[in-house]
């Protein structure tokens, strides 16, 4: 397959490249600076210049692919609700490029958008259309798709990580430097769900192969991840004290994350391993976080 791949240079964009080249597939990066399109070209992809800013480009982009992989996100959480709707926005042209065909467009969402009740694991056979998250936008942007023909399905990431990156972690470890102590929220009970790159690089392979109409997939390894295992681990790797805080005081320590480090958040991926058979095989989050260069 010829695959448009937004985010190409990104995180998760830049490990999925190879993936797909190892498969047979040719990519179609999009990048919109000289350093990614070189970076882009040495990699053997085809470069496309592009913004998420810029809806011609998105679509143009499309234009010329058999399927389309969106794995571009503006991470300035400080504008998250605005950066998702940017998304949905973006969503909307790759879209359009694709009407008429039964041509693949999987896009990116989180896992919190599968929540169920009672602490129990987010699946993928539910989508709150109420939930709270923002990031909403991109999975309701996705269903006017599916209404109006377009081949749409949804890969839901949990924190994604290896020992350099791992999601709305990585952060913490400079609030935690700037603070000079690793928190955690009341007894830290609170969960998120985990998978590592390699593992979630390859869902998005293979779920772009499958071609499935409306399918949603969680890229999860672990259900969930306790935020005091977590800040214990941060602790460790940044020889920090590791200290709970209430949960009135998390808006003045966190800013910005406030809104995430508090919630309980575990995710099931058990049909996504059994319609794609994907096996999850990477290290843990813990594993990664004990693994990591934090100098």
């Amino acid at each position: 397959m010829r695959i448009f791949l937004t985010g190409a240079t990104g995180f998760i964009g830049s490990a999925l490249v190879p993936e797909l080249i190892q498969a047979g597939h040719h990519v179609i990066g999009m990048t919109r600076s000289d350093d990614g399109a070189r970076a882009l070209d040495a990699a053997g992809v085809e470069v496309h210049r592009g913004t998420l800013e810029d809806p011609e480009s998105l679509r143009s982009g499309a234009a010329k692919a058999d399927g389309v992989i969106h794995t571009a996100f503006d991470h300035d959480f400080s504008r998250f609700v605005e950066n998702c709707e940017k998304d949905k926005r973006a969503i909307a042209a790759l879209g359009a490029a694709l009407a008429g065909s039964d041509r693949p467009l999987i896009i990116t969402s989180g896992t919190g958008m599968g929540s169920g009740q009672h602490g129990e694991p987010a699946t993928e056979d539910v989508f709150d259309t109420s939930h709270p998250n923002p990031r909403i936008a991109s999975e309701l942007a996705g269903n006017a798709l599916l209404e109006a023909g377009i081949n749409v399905s949804v890969v839901r990431l949990p924190q994604v990580h290896n020992p350099f990156k791992q999601g709305l972690i990585s952060p913490l470890i400079e609030f935690a430097r700037e603070k000079g102590a690793v928190a955690y929220v009341g007894e830290g009970r609170n969960r998120w769900p985990a998978g590592h790159l390699s593992d979630v690089v390859r869902l998005y392979r293979l779920a772009v192969e499958a071609r499935e109409r409306g399918a949603r997939y969680h890229a999860v390894g672990e259900e969930g991840v306790s935020s005091r295992d977590i800040a214990e681990a941060l602790g460790r790797g940044l020889n920090l004290p590791v200290v709970s805080i209430a949960p009135e005081d998390a808006a003045a320590h966190y800013g910005w994350m406030a809104m995430f480090v508090g919630l309980d958040m575990p995710a099931s991926s058990a049909r996504t391993q059994a319609r794609l058979n994907w096996h999850p095989t990477g290290p843990t989050l813990i594993a990664d976080l004990n693994e990591a260069r934090y100098v």
